[in-house]
């Protein structure tokens, strides 16, 4: 069971280790870009290459898509980034049980978006932790899990890629420990249990007053989706790249220092500034911050909302 591109090392690296896919579930297509495109999720687009039986049911309430469950009678159910909760009339169909594919090192940042809070709160390292489901979320034993890095500059999207990777890798050592019976248990200590809700666009706008290092973080940990945006010479941008200037300032933060070949730089709290290094303006392409001052002339010393 898994929906976006995250889910796809770890169904491909089940096929290639030659486990049986008996089935896979999906998110209905949905409708993107301007023509409004029925679209098929990265997951069912990898099934229907590999002739895997696809199933997209809205969701688990309808009794007919459980019962497709109990015919496909799998001993194992393996979900990574579904998007869809999964009931105990679910859970309690395979009797392997079902394990579960988490970009965060359990019990920390439990929920829909750990990548990206892990980015916007500053952490240096996260991790992939394969996990037994339960009822409550992301709160089952753990059966295995390993730690990385976060780079400085690294984005949310960039680090999922990394995640997705890692999480391959470390499913198909826990799936062949579960199928000889020795898979281990590890309890989550609840007491240290933090959470990543779910990503909105109320997100974006920056707020000039956190700092520096706050600013880049969320820039950082909103990419690819929904993006830090700012009002920039009267056009909304979405901020794609960012540098902390090493320089303090004792400017009102959201005050323009620079807008010009030398780069554009604004004053943020606690007397830091930030450099913003690609934009993209509303219906354009990204663009390097001189490109864009070139078309939107930004007077210095003005405020920014």
């Amino acid at each position: 069971m898994g929906t976006p591109d995250f889910a796809v090392p770890s169904l491909s690296a089940l096929v290639r280790a030659g486990h049986t896919v008996c089935g896979a579930f999906t998110q209905p297509d949905r409708k993107k870009n301007r023509g409004m495109k029925l679209v098929p999720s990265p997951v069912k687009e990898f099934c229907e290459a590999e002739q895997i039986p696809v199933f997209q049911p809205e969701g688990f309430r309808d009794p007919e898509a459980v019962e497709q469950i109990r015919q496909l009678s799998p001993d194992l159910i393996v979900v990574a980034a579904y998007g869809k909760i999964l009931p105990e009339t679910v859970l309690s169909i395979p009797k392997l049980g079902c394990v579960n594919v988490h970009s965060s090192l359990l019990p920390a940042y439990r929920g829909a978006a750990p990548v990206n809070w892990a980015i916007i709160n500053g952490e240096s390292r996260t991790g992939v932790t394969i996990m037994y489901m339960s009822a409550e979320l992301d709160a089952g034993d753990i059966i295995d899990q390993k730690a990385v890095d976060i780079g400085p500059d690294e984005t949310a999207g960039e680090l999922t890629d990394r995640l997705a990777v890692l999480g391959a890798s470390l499913l198909t050592g826990a799936v062949s420990d579960i199928g000889n019976g020795t898979a281990t248990r590890t309890p989550q200590d609840p007491g240290k249990a933090t959470y990543a809700p779910m990503l909105t666009r109320e997100l974006s706008p920056v707020d000039w007053s956190m700092t520096a290092e706050q600013i880049h973080n969320r820039v950082r940990g909103l990419l690819p989706w929904p993006a830090a945006t700012a009002i920039l010479g009267g056009t909304r941008c979405k901020l794609l790249r960012t540098r902390i200037c090493p320089e303090k300032t004792d400017c009102r933060a959201g005050t323009v220092l620079a807008a010009d070949r030398s780069g554009l730089r604004i004053a943020a709290g606690d007397d830091t500034s930030i450099e913003l290094l690609t934009v993209q303006p509303d219906g354009k392409k990204p663009m390097e911050a001189e490109a864009f001052l070139a078309g939107h002339p930004i007077e210095k010393g003005s405020i920014l909302s």
